[in-house]
């Protein structure tokens, strides 16, 4: 493989422009997507990862991607958006097949409050298409509560263990 990366240059394109058809079209069929929030599942083809970057898109405002790190087959990049007003920071560690597309996704988000924040948007939508409407409706009860704890700690408790 050489060093450029059409399908990571048409990603990052389509993640900024918010298209999620165009960002899944340099998706592997057999894709593999690793949640930065559970464990419990993988999403695992084409359609299952495009219908999480439809939700994903929706929710996430003002992408900038900043930085990219390659090496062979495997690409880093980061980047900066915000989500209900929340600044949030991805990192994504992408693997190419041999044709170059992506096959595996592996993200990590930051500060927590921004990751909660993004799982109570993406939660009860997901339930929805999955047929889970009651799964739905409980979803933004747990993670507000979940979501109310990380951005408590945050902005009241962490500025007190600040270096000084």
């Amino acid at each position: 493989m050489d060093a450029t990366y059409p399908f990571i240059d048409q990603w990052r394109a389509a993640s900024e422009a918010r298209d999620a058809t165009e960002a899944a079209a340099a998706l592997a069929e057999d894709v593999r997507l690793i949640s930065p929030i559970t464990e419990q599942f993988r999403f695992q083809g084409r359609k299952q990862v495009q219908d999480l970057l439809e939700v994903a898109l929706d929710a996430l405002e003002s992408i900038k991607f900043t930085d990219q790190v390659a090496d062979g087959d495997t690409v880093a990049l980061f980047y900066e958006a915000t989500v209900d007003r929340t600044r949030i920071f991805e990192a994504q560690r992408l693997r190419l097949d041999a044709t170059g597309r992506i096959s595996e996704i592996t993200l990590y988000i930051r500060p927590l409050p921004a990751l909660t924040k993004l799982m109570s948007r993406l939660g009860p939508e997901l339930a929805r298409r999955n047929g889970q409407p009651g799964l739905a409706r409980v979803i933004p009860i747990a993670s507000g509560m979940l979501h109310a704890m990380a951005d408590g700690g945050e902005r009241n408790f962490m500025p007190r263990a600040a270096p000084r």
